[in-house]
């Protein structure tokens, strides 16, 4: 289980507490100081129950100032995008095998958590 996480997201710190509340092992990934590769960005674009352009914060400024629209962001720009500006990615992400989920809001991460519990029995 990786929690993609910026420690400055009230968001992000809600959903790593429910995860270790409910006695959850968890990766933390601050993606800040260890931005994702191409590669990895791929791979949770790809496990993601939502289209590529809801992993970028759309209304940050940066992403105004990137020149890009929302209607522009397909898989392969929004993993160029994230590359160049990983401050845009959207977050909490919770990662578990081959699924993903934005956790907005936080208890969105019992959505895999329960799958993944499911698919252990």
């Amino acid at each position: 289980m990786r929690l993609y996480y910026n420690p400055r997201c009230s968001k992000s710190r809600a959903a790593l507490e429910l995860l270790e509340n409910t006695g959850h092992a968890v990766e933390v990934v601050d993606y800040l100081q260890a931005p994702p590769a191409a590669s990895e960005l791929a791979r949770l674009i790809d496990a993601l129950d939502s289209a590529p352009a809801a992993l970028v914060r759309t209304g940050d400024a940066s992403f105004a100032d990137s020149g890009y629209t929302r209607s522009a962001l397909d898989r392969d720009t929004v993993i160029a995008l994230l590359v160049a500006q990983p401050a845009l990615l959207q977050r909490p992400v919770l990662e578990i095998d081959t699924a993903a989920v934005i956790a907005r809001p936080p208890e969105r991460v019992f959505e895999l958590v329960a799958s993944d519990q499911e698919s252990d029995s």
